[in-house]
């Protein structure tokens, strides 16, 4: 091992450390996804199910299993928690980030370590690497998939076509049939772009599509078997009726996705759209041209700039959207920065040509702009909205003095050398401020039903049914994960006969005694951060 791949190791696992696993705990599982799946993991380790995901003792078949299998592995070796629930989607980022720093490293030497930071440290990648989800999960198959398919084309080497059908199966275990789905799209826009749609027909390699049945298709198997309602549930309603119908109340504008790209790729966003632009312009120029062999080095950037439209076009049409649904297009444009990157050095070599000001100032901004929600983001999760006076002016004090010196070095001799050190300096003090100083409690008081169930725990003297009324979705999966029970909803009818806690909003309090009547109610306390109150329901009468 060289010196310099040493270096490049150990810089890799100590950033992958700090933006992935450090504060994975810090608060509590947030919004209805991470609390549902962490317990679907646990009710399958407890079952010692490894087929029908389940919630509350019925079965649960939104989502295929690969989450539920990493984190069942992880419980069995740490044991249940938050954290734990969290940690695979911390490896899945990280593998992601070695499979493009190993891709640059045979392919496009010179900016490997470049490559693998960035897609480390846009926010995207760092949020959803801290969410106990299947989009990191996704995500990571997709676009190691992807990397896989382009060395196959441009090596001609069968191994890696391979290695693309198994990461394409287990794209399909992690999400559905979306991975296999968006990997065509990209293969074929790309086929189209370049002229060559022999590249289509090659793919489509037997052994290789036999070994992605063999990987992908014996859960779907076995799970319908012992589920005959999996196919309507799963693919008509979780798939089809997602993507065609706001059955789920995810409706969002059709332009939704243009900035949620933009911030997911923050602090690059500024370099990958300048790189993307200049990628489109070079193949809009060249596209008449006709070689003998192809152009690999141009061919790449095609497909990268495929790759990052695609997932953002595909989904911008379903009437359901959500923002981590396009997560597998950020990678794409990491690799079109690092090679952007890869160019420009070399010119910056010969020609010494300095960094546009509007480019190093754009991005200076965005890259600064960082530290401004981190630093207001308990404002931002308490209040909804900005302060005025102090803390804001910090904050922008901050951002400007962090901003400045951004602008200063990209503008100075060490040019775009610099981009990643000043750049990198922002995020780090950002996610730092965000778990050690400023935020973590105002998101698990606000965000989250751990604190609440701590409370809950501190007025029993032995764990009792828990019921809830009126609250959201949120709180009552959260509080299912917290105290391992089945929530039972009064709304829905479903009233404890034995004695009971229940949480509910204050506007209810007169709608106790109507759900539960002739039966003792105490108030116990309020949960202010989230506006709940909770109290003790006596057992109900038995019949004479």
């Amino acid at each position: 091992m060289t010196t310099r791949t040493r270096t490049d190791v150990l810089l890799l696992a100590g950033f992958c450390a700090f933006l992935f696993f450090y504060g994975l705990g810090q608060f509590g599982l947030i919004g209805a996804d991470e609390p549902r799946y962490a317990q679907v993991a646990r009710e399958m380790l407890d079952r010692h199910d490894l087929i029908t995901p389940r919630l509350g003792g019925h079965a649960w078949l939104e989502k295929p299993p690969l989450y539920y299998w990493q984190a069942m592995l992880v419980y069995s070796v740490f044991g249940v928690s938050d954290t734990a629930a969290r940690v695979p989607a911390a490896i899945d980022a990280t593998l992601l980030v070695i499979a493009v720093y190993l891709f640059f490293r045979r392919f496009r030497r010179g900016v490997e370590a470049d490559a693998a930071l960035i897609t480390a440290s846009c926010a995207g990648v760092i949020g959803y690497a801290h969410a106990a989800s299947m989009d990191m999960a996704l995500a990571a198959t997709f676009s190691m998939g992807m990397l896989a398919w382009w060395v196959w084309r441009e090596s001609a080497q069968r191994a890696y076509l391979a290695l693309f059908y198994v990461l394409m199966a287990l794209g399909m275990l992690a999400k559905g049939p979306v991975a296999p789905f968006l990997a065509v799209a990209v293969i074929v826009l790309f086929a189209l772009a370049t002229r060559e749609l022999r590249v289509v027909v090659r793919t489509l390699w037997l052994p290789g599509i036999l070994l992605f049945c063999a990987i992908a298709l014996p859960w779907y198997v076995a799970v319908q078997i012992r589920n005959p309602q999996f196919f309507r549930e799963f693919i008509l309603q979780h798939n089809l009726a997602r993507f065609s119908s706001d059955l789920y109340h995810h409706r969002q504008p059709f332009w939704f996705y243009m900035p949620v790209i933009v911030l997911a790729l923050v602090p690059w966003t500024i370099f990958v759209l300048v790189a993307f632009v200049e990628s489109v312009r070079i193949w809009w120029a060249e596209r008449k041209s006709v070689s003998a062999e192809p152009d690999f080095e141009l061919q790449c950037r095609v497909f990268a700039c495929c790759w990052l439209v695609v997932p953002v076009a595909f989904f911008s049409v379903s009437q359901s959207k959500l923002p981590g649904y396009i997560l597998p297009a950020i990678p794409a444009g990491a690799v079109l920065l690092a090679d952007y990157l890869r160019r420009h050095l070399g010119a910056e070599q010969e020609k010494a040509e300095p960094v546009p000001k509007w480019l190093a100032v754009s991005h200076s901004i965005v890259a600064a702009g960082l530290i401004v929600p981190s630093v207001l983001i308990a404002y931002l999760v308490t209040q909804h909205k900005l302060p005025a006076g102090r803390p804001m002016f910090i904050s922008l004090a901050i951002c400007l003095v962090l901003g400045a010196g951004i602008a200063i070095t990209l503008s100075s001799r060490s040019r775009l050398r610099a981009l990643r050190f000043v750049t990198l300096i922002p995020v780090l003090l950002s996610i730092w401020v965000v778990l050690k100083v400023v935020g973590t409690t105002a998101i698990d008081q606000t965000l989250s039903a751990r604190p609440l169930a701590v409370e809950l725990a501190s007025v029993e003297t032995h764990q009792l049914p828990l019921a809830v009324y009126g609250v959201s979705r949120e709180l009552e999966y959260g509080l299912t994960f917290y105290r391992n029970q089945t929530i039972t909803r009064y709304e829905w009818g479903s009233v404890p006969a034995q004695e009971h806690l229940l949480v509910a909003p204050p506007m209810f309090r007169y709608n106790i005694a109507e759900k539960a009547p002739g039966r003792r109610v105490m108030f116990l306390g309020h949960y202010a951060p989230q506006d709940v109150d909770y109290y003790w329901v006596g057992a109900a009468s038995a019949p004479r």
